[in-house]
């Protein structure tokens, strides 16, 4: 069986809180704020700053939701509440601030701006998967391949998460991690236990600064950042986004919920764009005899090319 992953759909909801509300740990947190989260992660998608994903077992009959991930950008501001002490937990007190319209997550222009020039601030609000995939290596590796392939092209100034087993803090700290003091201050592991992370609101991360000596560690490698070139409009990267897990045009159409038209118009615009900024990208391919083949050959080399560079398809500022 396979595990895959795709971006959370409003259909999706309701099952992905169920999977967070089966952990009895990670319940117990949220209490009562567990009601508000459906309607929170619903009102929630399709924003710039707000990112999640859902994973799936492909069996020979049916496809299981088996866990979610969800991340956000948040402001300054609330970045700097939340390393001050006493510490909280990330998701129920993000649940409860949206809930009551007090959301410190980004607006899609400030998510742009900020993408272009200071940097964002990355949260981990959640990642949980069913009890009886916990611990199973092709899950943690789609998990932290999924993570890495989310989160690589934007401009990170700091990422903080709570990591929610002790497997899960270990690996974060063995891949570069630091955990907060009580000072605010992101420092290597000192004598204690790692169940006080698990079992009281503490936090791990890196900032753009520590990355930087820290060359080789992946939670470094996610800092490591250069400017788009093509502009894409953010339509045209919605396509793009969905073109990189494959299907044809008109299986993008539905996807996407637009007409078939429209995506062969916005195919004509990325390669126009493409032809200007990155000449050398189309320049000197053997020409295909037919222009469905000229099509599918430029799609491929485009497609390659945004795999290696996704800050391509990351929110920025004309």
């Amino acid at each position: 069986m396979a595990i895959t992953h795709r971006p959370m759909r409003a259909i999706d909801v309701r099952e992905c809180v169920h999977v967070v509300a089966t952990r009895p740990m990670v319940a117990a947190r949220y209490g009562k704020g567990l009601n508000d989260l459906q309607a929170v992660w619903l009102g929630l998608l399709g924003r710039e700053a707000f990112r999640a994903v859902v994973f799936e077992e492909s069996g020979q009959s049916r496809t299981t939701i088996i866990g979610v991930g969800v991340s956000v950008f948040v402001s300054d501001e609330f970045l700097r509440s939340l390393k001050k002490p006493p510490f909280f937990w990330v998701g129920p007190e993000l649940t409860r601030q949206i809930a009551r319209g007090d959301s410190p997550l980004l607006s899609d222009r400030a998510t742009r701006r900020a993408n272009n020039e200071g940097g964002l601030n990355l949260l981990v609000w959640d990642g949980s998967v069913r009890a009886e995939f916990i611990g199973r290596a092709e899950v943690d590796n789609a998990v932290l391949s999924t993570f890495i392939e989310e989160h690589r092209g934007f401009l990170l100034k700091e990422l903080v998460g709570q990591p929610p087993t002790r497997e899960t803090v270990e690996a974060t700290l063995r891949s570069g991690g630091q955990r907060l003091s009580g000072k605010g201050e992101y420092v290597d592991w000192i004598a204690g236990s790692l169940d006080d992370v698990i079992e009281m609101p503490s936090y791990v991360g890196l900032t753009r600064e520590k990355a930087l000596s820290r060359v080789g560690a992946w939670m470094a490698s996610l800092f490591v950042h250069q400017a788009p070139r093509c502009g894409f409009r953010p339509s045209e990267q919605r396509l793009l986004l969905a073109a990189l897990r494959g299907g044809t045009d008109k299986e993008l159409a539905d996807e996407l919920g637009i007409s078939l038209a429209t995506v062969k118009k916005h195919w004509l615009s990325i390669y126009s764009r493409v032809s200007s900024h990155l000449p050398s990208l189309f320049a000197n391919r053997v020409a295909a005899q037919e222009e469905g083949e000229r099509g599918k050959e430029k799609k491929q080399h485009l497609i390659a090319y945004l795999r290696e560079h996704p800050e391509e398809l990351r929110p920025a500022s004309p």
